[in-house]
C-alpha cells in the first residue's frame, strides 16, 4: 500500500485533465470557429485572433478552476475576462490610432458597441467599439461550455452556447460576406471529434473496471460507451435531419440585421447646409477651419492643389492653387428644399475605395484639419477621402462625404488623406448622361416648375443636344446675366429660383450668392434631362485658415464612364452682366385683348330682302324680329333644359357614389368626389400616384386656394383626405375591413373637403362647379391606392 499509494495520487491528478483533452480542445475549437465565421466582415485578422484568444482563456481557466467549488469559477473567469477585454481594447484602439485614456476608450466602447457594429461599414475595422461584443461574447460561451461539459459532465448540452455564439456571428455577417462553407464543415467536425474521441485514460487505478469479474467488466465499459454513442448519433441524426434543409438556404440570401439599426444620421442643421451660405457670406471673417495640406511623395505640390471646373466657367476662387472641400451633397429636391438624403456607416481609418474613371487623373490630397467655429455633424474633406485618422468617422460611399457622429468641436484635429479625381476635358464633349432607375433620384423633377423656368431650358436646349453642351449652355447663361452678392437672402425653392431668373433687377432680383446659382443650375440641368446634384464646401489656398467668406456651392454632373463632374455657373469678376431680357423674352401665354386683330374695313349694310317668285316682298310669314326672338328663346330654353340635366345628372352620380353598395363600395365612391373636386379646381391627379400621394396634394390645393393662413375648417378637411387616403388603401388590400361607420366618415370627409374647395373658388366657378359635365366621364375609372 507504501508503495501503491502515490501512483495512486498521481493518477488521480493526472486522470481529469487527460480524460478531458477531447472535450477541451471541441469547445475551445467551436468558439474560435465563431470568430473566423465573424471575421469573414472584418478588415484583416485581428478580430479573429481576439476571439481565438477569449476562447483559449476562458476553456483554460474553467479547467484550471476545476478542482474550485463552482460559486468560484465564474467570479474567477470574470476577472480573467475583464484582463483580456481591457487588453484587447486598448491593443485595438493603438492599431487604430484612437486617442483617449483606456477608461474613456472602454466606456465609449461599452456605451456604442453593440450599434456601431452593426452599422459599421463593411469591411469592419477592428476597433473598440467592433471587438468588444465578439470577444465578451466569446469568453462567456467558452466559460459556459466548458463548466456544462466538464464540471456537469453533459458534453453535448455544453455545445449549446458555442453554437449560438456561431448562429449570431453568422447572423450578424448576414449577406455581407460569401457562405461560410469551411468554418461550418471545421465546426461541425470538431464538435464530432470531441464526442467521437475515446478520453484518454490515467492510471490503471482510474479504470471502474478495475477488479471486476470479466463479464461485469464488459457490462460496465458498454453502459459507458452508450452515452458517448448516443451523443454521436444525436449529431449525425441532426445532421442528416437538418442538412437538406440548410443545405437549401445555401443560395439565399440572409437577413442583414443591419436593416433594424438606424445608422448615424445628421442633424437638422446639416440636412441642408445649403441655406449657411447666406449666413456665413454675411459674416465672412468668422474662421471655420484651419487647414494644412502636405504635399504627397514623389508629386509636384503645387499641380496637387490645382482644380478647374469642367465646364471653363470661372475659377473657384481668385487663384488657380485654391482647392476644393466639400462639406455636404444634396441630392434630392422636393421643389422647396436641397437635402443630403446620404447614409452613413460608420467606418474606421481605412475607407472603402472605387476604380477611377477610364482617363481620369487621380492625384492624392493629404490635409491635416482643425475645426475652429464650424458645427454640426458634417465633417470637411476633399473628395474623395481615402484615410481618416484622430477622429471617429461614419461614411457614405455614393457621395464620398464623412459625418462625425459626436458631432464637431472646438480644437477638434484630423488628417485626411484623398484621392482626388479629374476627369478627361476630351472626353466630355461626346459623353452621354446615364438614365434609369439607378440615377431616377438625381433627375427627379418635383411638380410645379414654374413654366418660365421650362420655357428657359427650352430654349438653352434648343441648339445643345449632346449633354455635355447643354451643361456648358446653362452654365454660361447663368455666368454671363447674374449677378453675385453676398446680402442676397436664402431660398431655393421654385418661387424664390423664379424671383432670382426673372425678377426685376430694381427689386432685388437677378442677383443672389452661390447657393440660388447652384440651385438654378441643378434645376434647370434636370429639367434638360441632366443628372444634377449641388455640393456645399470650402475653396482653400492649400494652408491657412477657411474663413466663412470662403463657402460656396457648385452642381455637379453625372456623365458616363466620367463620373460627376463639376460646373462653376459664377460670374467672372468685375464683368457687368447683360439684362436677362436682352436673351430670353417669356412669349405671353394669350395675347391680350388689345392686340387682337381689328376689321381693315368697315361693316356694309345687308343686302335688301328679295322677294321670292310669286309672292311680293313683305309679305306673308313671321316677321324677322319674331324669328329672331323666338331663336333666341327656343335656345335659352334648351340651354336651361341642359343645365338642370346636367345637374340633376351629377347630383345622381354624388348620391350613388355615396350612398350605395357596401361600405367599401361608398369609400371608393368619396375618393372619386375628390378626385373629381380637384380636377373641376384645375389640379388633376395623375393615374400615377399613390392615394398618400393624392391626399398630401389636396392638403396643397386648399391651403393654395385659400391664400391665406389654415383654418379650422382647413385642416379638418386634409386630416379627413389623410383618412380617407387610408380607408382606400384598406379597401383595395383587405377588402372586407372596412366598417360601416368607417364608411360614413368617408363620406362625410369627402363631403366636408369638396365643400371646403368649392367655397375657395370664385363665385362665378362656383356656379359652374355644379353643371360640370367632366365627372360624368370619368365615373367609372377605377380609383388608385398605395
Amino acid at each position: 500500500m507504501l508503495t501503491r499509494g502515490p501512483s495512486t495520487t498521481a493518477g488521480v491528478e493526472r486522470g481529469p485533465f487527460l480524460t478531458d483533452i477531447p472535450v477541451v480542445v471541441a469547445v475551445g475549437g467551436m468558439v474560435a470557429l465563431a470568430g473566423v465565421a465573424l471575421g469573414r466582415v472584418y478588415a484583416g485578422g485581428l478580430l479573429t485572433g481576439l476571439v481565438a484568444g477569449a476562447a483559449a482563456g476562458s476553456v483554460l481557466v474553467g479547467v484550471v478552476c476545476r478542482r474550485l467549488p463552482s460559486w468560484l469559477v465564474a467570479p474567477l473567469s470574470v476577472l480573467g475576462m475583464t484582463a483580456w477585454t481591457l487588453w484587447s481594447l486598448r491593443w485595438a484602439a493603438g492599431r487604430a490610432d484612437l486617442p483617449g485614456s483606456l477608461v474613456e476608450v472602454a466606456a465609449d466602447a461599452a456605451r456604442n458597441g453593440i450599434p456601431r457594429l452593426l452599422t459599421a461599414m463593411i469591411p469592419v475595422e477592428p476597433t473598440p467599439d467592433t471587438v468588444l461584443v465578439p470577444v465578451v461574447a466569446a469568453w462567456l460561451a467558452g466559460l459556459a461550455a466548458t463548466e456544462v461539459a466538464l464540471r456537469a459532465g453533459r458534453v453535448l448540452l455544453g455545445y449549446l452556447p458555442p453554437v449560438l455564439l456561431y448562429a449570431g456571428a453568422l447572423y450578424v455577417v448576414g449577406p455581407n460576406a460569401d457562405p461560410a462553407v469551411r468554418p461550418t464543415l471545421a465546426f461541425v467536425a470538431v464538435a464530432v471529434l470531441g464526442l467521437a474521441v475515446p478520453r484518454a485514460a490515467g492510471t490503471a487505478a482510474d479504470d471502474p473496471a478495475l477488479g471486476l469479474p470479466p463479464a461485469a467488466r464488459a457490462a460496465l465499459r458498454t453502459r459507458l460507451a452508450v452515452p458517448r454513442a448516443a451523443g454521436v448519433a444525436v449529431v449525425v441524426g441532426l445532421a442528416a435531419l437538418l442538412g437538406p434543409a440548410l443545405a437549401g438556404q445555401v443560395e439565399g440570401r440572409p437577413v442583414d440585421p443591419r436593416r433594424y439599426v438606424d445608422p448615424p444620421r445628421v442633424d437638422t442643421l446639416d440636412e441642408n447646409p445649403l441655406i449657411r451660405i447666406s449666413g456665413w457670406a454675411l459674416n465672412p471673417d468668422q474662421k471655420l477651419l484651419e487647414v494644412t495640406t502636405r504635399p504627397s511623395s514623389g508629386a509636384d505640390p503645387t499641380a496637387a492643389l490645382a482644380e478647374a471646373p469642367a465646364g471653363g466657367g470661372p475659377a473657384a476662387g481668385a487663384g488657380g492653387d485654391d482647392v476644393r472641400i466639400r462639406l455636404a451633397v444634396l441630392s434630392d429636391y422636393d421643389g422647396v428644399t436641397w437635402r443630403v438624403g446620404a447614409t452613413y456607416r460608420n467606418a474606421g481609418r481605412i475607407l472603402p475605395a472605387t476604380a477611377p474613371a477610364a482617363g481620369s487623373t487621380v492625384d492624392t490630397v493629404r490635409q491635416d484639419i482643425t475645426v475652429a467655429d464650424l458645427t454640426g455633424r458634417l465633417l470637411p474633406a476633399v473628395a474623395t477621402p481615402r484615410e481618416v485618422t484622430g477622429a471617429r468617422v461614419a461614411y457614405d460611399p455614393a457621395t464620398g462625404t464623412l459625418i462625425r457622429p459626436e458631432g464637431l468641436t472646438p480644437g477638434l484635429r484630423y488628417a485626411v488623406t484623398s484621392a482626388r479625381e479629374r476627369p478627361d476635358a476630351n472626353l466630355l464633349a461626346t459623353a452621354n448622361v446615364p438614365a434609369g432607375e439607378e440615377v431616377a433620384r438625381v433627375l427627379r423633377v418635383p411638380d410645379g416648375v414654374p413654366d418660365p423656368l421650362r420655357r428657359l431650358t427650352a430654349q438653352l436646349a434648343e441648339s445643345n443636344g449632346a449633354p455635355y453642351a447643354r451643361a456648358a449652355a446653362v452654365e454660361q447663361f447663368l455666368a454671363e446675366h447674374y449677378r453675385l452678392v453676398a446680402d442676397a437672402p436664402s431660398g431655393h425653392a421654385y418661387p424664390n429660383l423664379a424671383f432670382f431668373l426673372f425678377g426685376p433687377r430694381d427689386a432685388g432680383g437677378q442677383r443672389g450668392t452661390s447657393e440660388q446659382f447652384a440651385a438654378a443650375f441643378a434645376v434647370l440641368g434636370r429639367l434638360a434631362g441632366l443628372p444634377t446634384r449641388v455640393v456645399v464646401g470650402f475653396q482653400s489656398p492649400g494652408s491657412g485658415p477657411v474663413r466663412a467668406g470662403d463657402a460656396y456651392a457648385w452642381p455637379e454632373v453625372l456623365f458616363d464612364g466620367l463620373g460627376w463632374v463639376p460646373f462653376d455657373p459664377l460670374p467672372r469678376p468685375d464683368t457687368e452682366p447683360r439684362p436677362v431680357e436682352e436673351d430670353f423674352r417669356p412669349p405671353p401665354e394669350e395675347p391680350p385683348p388689345s392686340e387682337a386683330p381689328q376689321p381693315t374695313s368697315e361693316p356694309t349694310l345687308p343686302p335688301e330682302p328679295v322677294a321670292a317668285p310669286g309672292r311680293p316682298a313683305g309679305s306673308g310669314g313671321p316677321s324677322t324680329p319674331v324669328l329672331v326672338a323666338g331663336g333666341t328663346g327656343g335656345t335659352l330654353l334648351v340651354a336651361v333644359a341642359l343645365l338642370l340635366a346636367l345637374l340633376w345628372l351629377r347630383r345622381s352620380l354624388s348620391r350613388n357614389r355615396l350612398s350605395r353598395g357596401g361600405p367599401g363600395e361608398r369609400v371608393a365612391g368619396a375618393w372619386r368626389e375628390v378626385t373629381d373636386a380637384l380636377r373641376l379646381a384645375g389640379h388633376p391627379v395623375s393615374g400615377d400616384l399613390a392615394a398618400t400621394e393624392v391626399a398630401a396634394r389636396a392638403r396643397d390645393v386648399l391651403a393654395a386656394a385659400r391664400r391665406s393662413p389654415a383654418g379650422t375648417d382647413d385642416e379638418a378637411a386634409g386630416v379627413g383626405v389623410r383618412e380617407l387616403a387610408g380607408l382606400l388603401n384598406r379597401v383595395a388590400f383587405a377588402p372586407g375591413t372596412v366598417a360601416e361607420e368607417q364608411s360614413t366618415r368617408a363620406v362625410v370627409a369627402a363631403q366636408g373637403y369638396v365643400a371646403t374647395l368649392r367655397a375657395a373658388r370664385p363665385w362665378w366657378r362656383r356656379l359652374l362647379w355644379s353643371v360640370h359635365p367632366g365627372p360624368l366621364f370619368r365615373a367609372r375609372r377605377p380609383p388608385p391606392a398605395g
